[in-house]
């Protein structure tokens, strides 16, 4: 496991075999602050509603929320935390869905559930495999915020004859 962000010496602890098909795992925690979603929102969404909590008193929402892409990235912290860190991760060709269900509000606190829908092995390249996840944020209700589903590339443990 990665002892330090900085650390390049990790050990893998997560390969493709390590994510079976219908498995289920929830992961995360995280505090979403109204000084958060205002600096994402000053450098990467600059709409009303997610800058200034008095300009959203007139949005549809009437106050201010986390911008869609504050949350997918909050998400995409999440996975790192969680699994992938420290596995044996190729990458991703791209997200198929990634939908914003309901507003993040400042203090919502957020946790992650991932649900593996598939794993096959590559056929160009047998020492990786192929999954397909889908991902539901949720806050402290346990209310959906965000679905997102994409498929990852993972490294092999050993490769296919």
């Amino acid at each position: 496991m990665r002892s330090h962000p900085d650390d390049v010496s990790v050990v893998i602890a997560y390969y493709y075999e390590d994510f079976p098909a219908g498995e289920v795992v929830e992961f995360g925690d995280r505090l979403v602050t109204a000084e958060e979603i205002v600096a994402f929102a000053k450098d990467w969404d600059p709409q009303p509603f997610h800058v200034d909590a008095e300009a959203a008193k007139d949005s549809q929402i009437g106050e201010l929320i986390a911008s869609g892409w504050h949350t997918g990235c909050l998400l995409m912290r999440m996975m790192c935390d969680a699994f992938l860190l420290d596995s044996a991760s190729e990458g991703a060709p791209g997200a198929e869905e990634i939908r914003w269900v309901k507003p993040v509000r400042p203090g919502d606190r957020l946790h992650a559930r991932r649900t593996t829908v598939s794993a096959r092995t590559s056929r160009s390249r047998p020492t990786l495999g192929i999954l397909e996840f889908h991902y539901d944020l949720m806050n402290q209700n346990g209310e959906t915020v965000l679905v997102m589903r994409g498929t990852s590339f993972m490294r092999r443990r050993e490769a296919a004859p």
